[in-house]
């Protein structure tokens, strides 16, 4: 690996939390929470400081990043930036251990939502805004990863080519800012847009600001301890489903309806998926007896990876949810899972396979979805070491779980959860979980699988065939 490029980048991943702890900082001032301010101001100055050295003294070599250097810097970047976040939590008046604050900071960057916080609603405002804005920001350095370093042909294992994407043919080292700078600000803009329809419909300013950095980027963390304190008419819900979709489409979908631009008509993928939502939702709403809107809030909030609960699921109906967190929404949003787009991959090529059994000559249509991609052994056989892997990292911490105090139901479902990056809500029958209270082993490993999930196990398979068993 070379160091000194991949340094540069890791110093660039510092200046972001400068701003959010810029930004606790004037609102712990300005409303006079200065309990803990000194923990910000740390981060603050730790960030830049870090940040700058990291930035000039890998700057000479930033242009010689090679493929697998990139992978290795995502798992980096996720390990510093989780170590700064965790700061506030560690030196906050609630005498956070290390370890739990470490978790915290994990869980949001990840977007997954575990908490060692029993009692949100009594926490300190800036301290509910700094855990909502670690999302946020994993949302963000995600959606970086997907365009510039996911995308690469030679390890595209997110299969990001069958999703629109402006970038497809952008060079890491020469374009990281200009395509930092253009995500940004469309997801910005996009955080934006779910904070002014909270605001229309009449949510208080500071649970809006929450709730739409929390639903732009999958998260789960809430500005008080249930989803129902906040959200009370049908038209909040109404709202709320409308986020769920923003963050489950294509990141780009809304910049070309908005722009008037011709290349609508590779978003096939997003089409499938509104279909798919639209099936689901419908068919849940005909087996169980709950409110429509209820319903797709239940449905979104699943397949969105979320989490999010605004009513309560009959339990024997958890186990479908769970199984939607699975799929995940397109290939180029915040979203986890396995994703879609493999699961149809691998259903299509199943049925082409058992087609050409029956009629050998057959001329049959491979296409993915509306677009002139064809599946190709590439698609099928990521797809399944995809699949593999899933089960295999569901079995090993799903054992180590057993382990703690959890039976094996709530560890698999946990298991399940945690690799999809999806919080533990009642929905899926998993009511009151302590994560404080967990074995540090248990802890260890959960931040493990939740970095994981966000890259995927397959990134280490690619760098342990890199390292191990290239010539």
């Amino acid at each position: 690996m070379k160091i000194q490029s991949s340094l540069y980048y890791l110093g660039l991943s510092c200046f972001p939390v400068c701003i959010l702890s810029l930004f606790n900082i004037f609102y712990s001032f300005y409303f006079d929470y200065l309990l803990d301010v000194n923990s910000y101001i740390i981060v603050l100055f730790l960030s830049l400081f870090i940040g700058l050295i990291l930035f000039f003294f890998g700057k000479k070599k930033k242009d010689e990043i090679g493929i697998y250097d990139q992978l290795i810097l995502v798992f980096l970047i996720y390990l510093l930036i989780s170590g700064l976040i965790s700061i506030p939590y560690h030196l906050s008046i609630y005498q956070v251990s290390l370890i739990d604050a470490y978790f915290e900071s994990v869980s949001g960057l990840s977007s997954t939502g575990f908490s060692i916080i029993s009692d949100v609603k009594n926490l300190d405002p800036p301290l509910i805004i700094w855990r909502s804005s670690s999302q946020w920001l994993g949302g963000f350095y995600f959606l970086v990863f997907l365009v510039l370093i996911f995308s690469n042909k030679n390890i595209n294992f997110k299969m990001i080519d069958y999703s629109f994407n402006f970038e497809k043919k952008t060079d890491f080292a020469k374009n990281i800012l200009n395509v930092s700078y253009r995500i940004f600000f469309i997801y910005l803009t996009l955080t934006l847009i779910i904070f002014l329809l909270f605001i229309l419909s009449d949510v208080r300013i500071f649970n809006s600001l929450n709730l739409s950095m929390t639903i732009i980027s999958s998260g789960g963390f809430l500005p008080t301890n249930t989803l129902n304190d906040i959200l009370k008419t049908n038209l909040h819900h109404i709202v709320l489903i409308l986020g769920f979709l923003i963050s489950i489409f294509n990141f780009y979908l809304l910049y070309n309806l908005f722009f008037g631009r011709n290349n609508l008509k590779d978003h096939g993928e997003d089409l499938y998926i509104f279909l798919l939502l639209l099936s689901f939702c419908l068919l849940f709403y005909l087996i169980v007896d709950l409110d429509l809107l209820k319903v797709f809030i239940s449905v979104l909030s699943s397949i969105g990876n979320s989490g999010l609960e605004i009513a309560p699921i009959p339990k024997n109906f958890g186990l479908f949810l769970l199984i939607l967190t699975l799929f995940g929404g397109s290939v180029l949003s915040t979203t986890s899972g396995i994703k879609f787009i493999r699961i149809y991959i691998l259903i299509k090529a199943f049925f082409i396979e058992i087609y050409r059994l029956v009629k050998p000559n057959v001329v049959l249509n491979s296409k993915i979805m509306l677009s002139e991609n064809k599946i190709n052994k590439d698609n099928i056989g990521i797809g399944f070491l995809v699949f593999i892997l899933f089960f295999l990292s569901l079995f090993i911490l799903s054992s180590i779980l057993l382990m703690d105090t959890f039976g094996f139901e709530s560890s698999f479902k946990l298991s399940i959860l945690t690799l999809t990056n999806t919080a533990a809500s009642s929905i899926y029958g998993l009511d009151s979980i302590d994560f404080a209270s967990l074995f540090i082993f248990s802890k260890i490993s959960l931040i493990f699988f939740m970095i994981i999930a966000k890259i995927e196990l397959l990134a280490i398979f690619l760098l342990i065939r890199k390292f191990f068993f290239s010539n």
